[in-house]
């Protein structure tokens, strides 16, 4: 017996650039992980505290005022529509879901597509279930024995956002192949000035059903919950109900407490509104600096990202940045088409994106 063959975990190969960014005598700026810095909403942090008296074993299926939280907060935040409360299920963070959802399904030997460029468990899912990963461009078809499709609008690494005529025609066709669409959703609380993302079980995607469909949405972004392990799937009854089955089987339960939190943060779109205004003013100051330094920003209109290039190895250009005492991401680590970008992550404190963009202004 061998353990599936994966690749070397990305963030182990920057330990040298982390070194010289670490080294700079006005400390670093990390701009490489998308990991969250601001404080957790009051809201949520109540209800944590409120219900820190759980003893019992929590609900699988997690409580039914979660699960209309959740109904609720799509129909109001991104105009969902066709979801029922038994079809949501809560999960132990989003990453826990992508890296599952191929074995979940049971989908060993069949073909997953994943975007070309992509958050790297897509393809470490599909790898962990004994599937076949395919990189598909977003406007590449797909291949006749998908049975799994990845779709991420935002996208991690780069901000784009898909139209909804875009995501409905992948749908269509998934659906001619009797493939299942999963829609990472992580991103579509922070549409940036002027982008419209679209979820996945809006009706002008799904067409009056969410057959087929799961979204899949973490409250590690929106409402600073990333060391909650919060997050959420929700769409085809018939394939919640399956995940479901599996899970309760395998133990995998969000803690009681997580599970009130979620509710209040999901009841709650002011900290959503605040967090999203947080981040377009990072993008606004961070954006120029590096247009004016000679980068070029593809994308980057919404999420948590920016997506740069100036045309050279993106571990030149990580390098580059790392002198100067900021630590960002090589494109490499999200497929073979980020070989000459790099990705910047606005989640810093404003003192710190003040810092990164004076640093690249100064260049």
């Amino acid at each position: 017996m061998s353990l599936p063959s994966l690749p070397d975990f990305p963030w182990d190969s920057l330990a040298t650039e982390t070194a010289t960014a670490r080294s700079h005598p006005d400390g670093v700026v990390d701009l490489s992980v998308g990991t969250p810095v601001d404080p957790v909403p009051a809201v949520v942090a109540t209800a944590l505290q409120n219900a820190w008296n759980s003893p019992g074993y929590p609900q699988t299926h997690g409580t039914p005022a979660l699960r209309h939280a959740v109904v609720d907060a799509l129909g109001r935040r991104y105009g969902a529509t066709g979801v029922e409360p038994d079809a949501v299920l809560p999960t132990i963070g989003s990453k826990e879901l992508v890296a599952w959802l191929p074995t979940l399904l049971g989908l060993r030997g069949a073909t997953v597509a994943i975007p070309s460029l992509a958050y790297p468990t897509y393809e470490v899912g599909a790898l962990l279930a004994g599937a076949h990963p395919v990189r598909v461009p977003d406007d590449g078809s797909l291949p006749p024995d998908t049975r799994l499709v990845w779709l991420n609008s935002p996208s991690n690494p780069t901000g784009r956002v898909l139209s909804a005529e875009a995501l409905a025609a992948r749908v269509a066709e998934a659906r001619s192949l009797g493939a299942v669409v999963a829609s990472d959703e992580c991103y579509l609380g922070l549409p940036g000035p002027g982008s419209d993302p679209v979820s996945v079980l809006d009706p002008r995607v799904h067409g009056g059903t969410p057959e087929g469909l799961l979204a899949v949405h973490s409250l590690s972004k929106t409402s600073q919950l990333a060391g909650y392990r919060a997050a959420f799937v929700a769409g085809d009854p018939a394939l919640v109900t399956g995940l479901l089955a599996v899970r309760k089987h395998a133990g995998m339960i969000v803690p009681r407490p997580v599970q009130d939190a979620m509710t209040a943060a999901l009841s709650d779109d002011l900290h959503v509104a605040e967090t999203r205004q947080r981040y377009d003013a990072r993008r606004a100051l961070l954006r120029p600096a590096l247009e004016q330094a000679g980068f070029t920003l593809d994308h980057s209109e919404a999420g948590l990202y920016l997506w740069a290039t100036r045309g050279e190895p993106c571990r030149t250009t990580v390098a580059w940045f790392a002198e100067r005492g900021i630590l960002v991401a090589p494109g490499e680590f999200y497929g073979p088409d980020g070989g000459q970008h790099v990705r910047i992550a606005l989640t810093a404190s404003d003192e710190r994106i003040e810092a990164g963009a004076a640093r690249v202004g100064a260049a």
